[in-house]
């Protein structure tokens, strides 16, 4: 008696590691499949010429000097989030926790600017400001990864709970520090003498914060590819028991990694609260810290990479903004076209990864 197995229709194969011209002629086919999608839909559901859309997209991020100056402020505060991020998802330590290391770091600015002014003079107050910025990140960043390092805990679950304690004391320190009394919100911290702001380059604002993530960019890719604790970091990300073969001290280097990653998180809370913002509230990160998670995974942890991908996701949310003023659209609505176009794009690294193979037809058993 001959009996024959079913084949499935498909399969689904893992690739070899595909050239990165092919990887990026992927995405770029898919951005293409995400802008044919959304026309669609917006020419069934509003009747609006999607062309004139996507162009109200474009001048929203880039319509004049000034939205571009914030354009790419914006697009250099969350690659340098991501940035911050990217060693400990290198080493696979899922830091869940850039919201609130960005915060605490902000917190300890402020408590330098408002404590402090009067007191001491300008730059030694700006140079604490950075101390204890940095320290504050990095003891939000050390505290996860010793309790990973020593007991094995979840670093997601951990790191998560962190965000919320620091904005419990952002909170508490906002009504101890409100102005005017009564009004539960720090306001514009020392307006009038502009002790602890940080110095305007060229009369830009913006121009501090796209300067020093450019520079965290090129200094984090060089700490990556050609030193030790970047190889490090690799091959603890591979497989902490090789790790542990080859001699590495994997405790220590989770440890050092997340203080790293909590320290630079802690700086750009620090250029948010002196730099350009010069307030303190617990929205001041803007859900950017989780965001960035999305920017590191999408540029396969590449700072190089991370340019681009930051760059797409500000342009679409600066866009999403635009078109709901100028069309008059449900802000919702703007929301689902940008939610496409990111399914498009994530979808994408499935068929980076893996291919599918169609059952031979024919095939006969005997």
């Amino acid at each position: 008696m001959n009996s024959k197995a079913k084949e499935p229709l498909f399969h689904i194969v893992k690739r070899d590691a595909l050239p990165w011209q092919r990887g990026l002629r992927i995405r770029l086919l898919a951005i293409l499949l995400a802008l044919v999608v959304c026309g669609i839909l917006t020419t069934i559901f509003t009747g609006i010429n999607p062309v004139q859309v996507y162009v109200s997209i474009f001048m929203g991020a880039f319509g004049t000097a000034r939205k571009t100056w914030i354009t790419f402020q914006n697009v250099a505060i969350l690659l340098l989030i991501s940035l911050a991020l990217t060693p400990a998802f290198r080493m696979r330590f899922w830091n869940i926790g850039g919201e609130g290391q960005v915060l605490i770091g902000g917190l300890a600015a402020a408590a330098c600017m408002i404590c402090l002014a009067g007191k001491l003079p300008n730059a030694l107050v700006i140079l604490l400001m950075i101390v204890t910025s940095l320290a504050a990140g990095a003891i939000w960043g050390l505290i996860p990864a010793f309790f990973k390092a020593k007991w094995n805990t979840n670093e997601t679950l951990s790191t998560l709970m962190m965000n919320y304690i620091a904005t419990q004391l952002v909170a508490f320190f906002t009504i101890v520090w409100e102005m005017p009394k009564g009004s539960g919100k720090i306001g514009i911290i020392n307006q009038k003498t502009n002790i602890g702001w940080l110095p305007n380059l060229f009369g830009s604002k913006y121009l501090l914060t796209i300067i020093i993530a450019v520079v965290m960019m090129v200094l984090l890719y060089v700490y990556f590819v050609y030193s030790k604790h970047g190889y490090e970091i690799a091959v603890v990300g591979e497989s902490q028991r090789t790790a542990s073969y080859a001699g590495i001290k994997v405790e220590r280097v989770i440890i050092r990694t997340m203080v790293l990653s909590g320290a630079m998180c802690g700086l750009m809370g620090l250029l948010l609260t002196a730099g350009t913002d010069h307030t303190l509230t617990t929205t001041i990160v803007g859900g950017r810290g989780f965001t960035a998670v999305m920017v590191s995974w999408m540029a396969k942890f590449n700072p190089i990479m991370m340019i681009f991908t930051s760059l797409l996701l500000v342009v679409l949310s600066r866009g999403a903004s635009e078109i709901s003023s100028v069309f008059g659209l449900n802000h919702s609505f703007a929301d689902i076209l940008t939610g496409i176009i990111l399914f498009f794009i994530i979808g994408s690294e499935f068929f980076i990864n893996y291919k599918v193979s169609l059952r031979k037809a024919g095939k006969k058993e005997a």
